[in-house]
């Protein structure tokens, strides 16, 4: 396991060693010597993992991790592991409420501190792949991984060939797919001999996921084309 580190703290020694024992495992660091520095360094590039110390001298880390919580785009998701040499607990539970996926008190071991790190990424790449295996379009769901498919948390009645007919097209959204298209993106099942048989899949499919299959809203045809699945949500 490899990795960008962003490490928020004031002790420019103790920043210093755990740099230097987390890249002989792998892991690369930036520095930052107080709150507003690692919240421009954030800003300036991608980083996998902030450990954040609670102690800072231009402001509180409860507030540093709160504004990273708060900033636009992916970097709000970014995983913090918060160090504190208090010994309150309110202060972690704080912490963990503002939005730290973990802390570790000083004094600590760095293959704990190494540990915890491996963990919460650990975590985060399982919750990242779990949600690319979930397709969201406001009230309907598609799982690709479980092969299910719901509306409002309704499972829909499907056949495994009209599943994959539905995930070409949601994975397409908003793309026109001919027929050819879609039976193509599909192959590798036993396709049917005519093209009109997707319509009638297709009709089977509307049925089961829009509200009114006469009036479809998802999955629309384009006349003298083929389908489209449309991005809008409910």
């Amino acid at each position: 396991m490899s990795g960008t580190l962003l490490l928020i703290e004031d002790d420019s020694r103790l920043a210093q060693m755990v740099a230097d024992y987390l890249s002989q495992q792998g892991f690369a660091s930036m520095h930052a010597g107080d709150g507003q520095t690692g919240l421009t360094r954030l800003q300036e590039g991608p980083v996998d993992l902030v450990v954040l110390d609670l102690m800072l001298p231009d402001m509180d880390g409860l507030q540093v991790c709160q504004r990273i919580r708060g900033m636009h785009g992916a970097k709000s998701q970014v995983p913090i592991l918060m160090l504190t040499a208090k010994g309150d607990p309110m202060d972690r539970i704080i912490g963990l409420e503002l939005g730290a996926d973990d802390y570790l008190p000083k004094p600590f071991e760095p293959r704990e501190l190494l540990a915890r790190i491996k963990a919460i990424l650990r975590r985060k790449t399982g919750e990242i792949t779990q949600r690319q295996s979930l397709m969201t379009f406001g009230s309907l769901e598609i799982d690709r991984d479980a092969r299910r498919v719901s509306v409002r948390d309704q499972l829909c009645d499907l056949t495994s060939y009209q599943f994959d007919l539905l995930v070409a097209l949601a994975e397409r959204a908003g793309r026109v797919l001919t027929r050819d298209q879609i039976m193509e993106a599909v192959r590798g099942r036993e396709l049917e001999a005519f093209d009109r048989s997707i319509d009638v899949h297709m009709g089977r499919i509307r049925a089961a996921i829009e509200e009114d299959a006469k009036d479809p809203q998802r999955i629309l045809t384009v006349r003298g084309v083929g389908y489209v699945f449309a991005k809008q949500q409910d």
